[in-house]
């Protein structure tokens, strides 16, 4: 991405917040409340069994005490808490169609972000290429929020590969609370059988927290193009190869491969029940967001 001066850097972030904000009061703030709002819940008191009480929560040890059947009363936590989980590796500056995905990843962030402030929850950030570059304590408050903006577009990571499982282990190790987290990723992270690298990190991590994924993808990754002979450079590990892409055989090979990769994706994430939705750099995203929300 090439790096912006102080005064465009300004410009665009105010642009993102005007339109983001706008998308935010306008359509998803009502959607993400009744999304995620009471998905967590907090303990609030025990009180005696009463006839149609979920007899999974029973307090077994003061019924035992008192010799009389009490229950568990939880309520809806009024203050729920959103982290982000922010791809910033070298794939993300790749872009065919007016956009590249790292810009696309920055709106949809700070659309999740402002429908979080207005419901009065705290939000935070972590970058992640093939470490953690990042985190950005939750916190509540607009200049909070645009600082988020602000690295997302600005942020120069150290590294270029991606290890999705190094975002997910810190964020599982980092918060202790249960919140909500939001991967938004191209999810090009797998061994060279198509096998996503992710999986034990995610098993973990949904088991602790509330994960939604973003798939953000350009969609000339899917296939290759015939263009001839061509020079290709991997944005993440610097290495290039002349590839013929006049061939069948190499364009089969390699959509073969990426289509047994987002399958194996779609295997692991229903598996642990995680919502995702995808959306490409020339699609509109506030359909895909919608979806996503309606999913849960």
């Amino acid at each position: 991405m090439a790096e912006l001066n102080e005064t465009d850097l300004l410009k665009k972030v105010r642009k993102i917040e005007i339109k983001t904000k706008a998308l935010s009061h306008q359509i998803f703030a009502g959607e993400y409340h009744s999304a995620f709002k009471g998905r967590g819940m907090a303990f609030s008191e025990v009180r005696e069994y009463q006839w149609g009480d979920d007899v999974r929560n029973m307090d077994w040890n003061v019924t035992a005490r008192l010799r009389a059947p009490y229950v568990k009363v939880f309520e809806e936590e009024r203050e729920l808490t959103v982290v982000l989980l922010i791809d910033v590796s070298r794939s993300g500056l790749f872009g065919t169609r007016g956009m590249v995905k790292r810009d696309m990843i920055a709106e949809i962030a700070a659309v999740l972000s402002f429908s979080a402030i207005i419901n009065n929850d705290k939000v935070g950030a972590l970058f992640f290429s093939d470490k953690v570059e990042k985190f950005i304590p939750p916190k509540k408050g607009r200049s909070h929020l645009l600082h988020i903006i602000r690295e997302v577009l600005e942020y120069e990571p150290q590294s270029t590969g991606t290890d999705l499982s190094e975002a997910l282990r810190y964020l599982t190790n980092a918060l202790k609370k249960r919140c909500n987290a939001f991967v938004l990723s191209d999810l090009i992270d797998a061994d060279a059988d198509a096998n996503p690298r992710y999986e034990e990190a995610f098993k973990v991590a949904a088991n602790r927290h509330d994960i939604s994924v973003v798939e953000v993808y350009d969609p000339l990754e899917r296939e290759i193009p015939n263009v001839g002979l061509v020079n290709i450079k991997d944005s993440e590990t610097g290495r290039t190869a002349w590839v013929d892409t006049g061939s069948r055989k190499v364009r089969e090979a390699y959509g073969a491969w990426f289509a047994s990769l987002r399958a194996n994706e779609d295997k692991l994430l229903s598996k642990y029940n995680i919502d995702r939705v995808k959306v490409a750099v020339d699609e509109d995203y506030v359909k895909a967001l919608m979806m996503l929300f309606s999913q849960r």
